[in-house]
């Protein structure tokens, strides 16, 4: 292709930011370098204006039920809207027939209802927004859905997030297209992040609700939370606690979804990427603080949770000047 074809599909009660994240992004890498430009199209049902989520209007581009392949990328965006999209047969099933005719699918945020619609998730692991992943995990059980990181890419199907994580995907992409150069302008004129690893948690303990509403559950979680540096172990939060090991061990897996030791592990990384992200403590410190007994069990819990080492982490997420 002498350009790149990229069609965004949206419909009625769309989000707009799902939208925007994309079509900004790809804009802009053709105006700062990108070796192949990219033409981009809005297609809809019918090709007509949609009502947005915000009670804005957008009008399309191509009606969806003409358009012909070849294709780049072909991008379902989601929205409350989601459900309705759906269920419609016409929509999926253009979506199914271009998906075969695109060289990279995706979907951003409640999109990915779509694509399971069509069958284009079946066997793959898939993300959506944290507050829609437990409705798609149980519509399409042949999906694996994983709520934690804000985009995955799974052979040449691409989920994310959804909203702000669309940028972090599209920007994947143009590095994909066009170099590591070419989306770092892009991101820098963005003024955002250079670019998040995919796996980065979508939710954390600096922005997720607080533990479920077992008292003993929540005071063991404060406990933890206050003492990163101390005694976590099993034996040790049992007895905090005043209860058996099994017994945490049941409690933890009932309201919080895992093992205390799983949740340990998770604090104290969570808390390792709040130290090395606001602070300049050398990493043997934000390890000690943390309660991991070298830097080297902190970066191993790193590369797990994140996919990439401490130094990274700092180096593209800083928020320090």
């Amino acid at each position: 292709m002498r350009e790149h074809v990229v069609v965004t599909v949206a419909y009625d009660h769309a989000e707009l930011l799902d939208i925007a994240c994309v079509t900004t992004a790809f804009a802009m890498a053709g105006q700062l370098g990108a070796r192949t430009p990219y033409r981009q199209v809005i297609a809809t049902p019918g090709g007509r204006s949609i009502a947005l989520h915000s009670g804005l209007a957008l009008t399309g581009q191509q009606p969806l039920e003409r358009l012909t392949g070849p294709v780049h990328t072909l991008i379902v965006s989601g929205g409350l809207g989601h459900e309705q999209a759906a269920a419609d047969a016409r929509l999926v099933g253009h979506v199914r027939r271009l998906a075969k005719e695109s060289r990279r699918v995706a979907s951003v945020c409640t999109g990915a209802h779509v694509l399971a619609a069509a069958g284009l998730l079946d066997g793959k692991r898939a993300t959506t927004h944290w507050g829609f992943a437990a409705q798609l995990a149980a519509r399409y059980p042949q999906v694996t859905v994983d709520p934690a990181p804000i985009y995955i890419r799974d052979g040449g199907v691409c989920t994310a997030a959804g909203v702000t994580s669309a940028l972090d995907m599209t920007l994947a992409f143009i590095e994909e297209d066009h170099g590591p150069e070419v989306a770092r302008t892009v991101s820098r004129h963005l003024v955002t992040y250079l670019q998040r690893p995919g796996n980065q948690a979508q939710m954390s303990i600096f922005t997720a609700p607080p533990p479920p509403g077992d008292h003993l559950v929540r005071r063991i979680a404060d406990h933890v939370a206050s003492n990163l540096d101390g005694d976590l172990s099993s034996a040790g939060l049992a007895a905090y606690a005043g209860v058996s090991e099994r017994h945490l061990n049941r409690l933890f897996t009932e309201h919080i979804g895992q093992t205390p030791g799983r949740y340990v592990r998770r604090v104290r990384t969570e808390a390792a990427a709040n130290l090395l992200t606001s602070t300049g403590l050398p990493l043997t410190a934000v390890a000690r603080r943390c309660g991991f007994g070298s830097s080297e069990t902190l970066r191993l819990a790193f590369a797990q949770r994140y996919g990439v080492s401490p130094a990274h982490f700092r180096a593209t997420q800083t928020t320090t000047g």
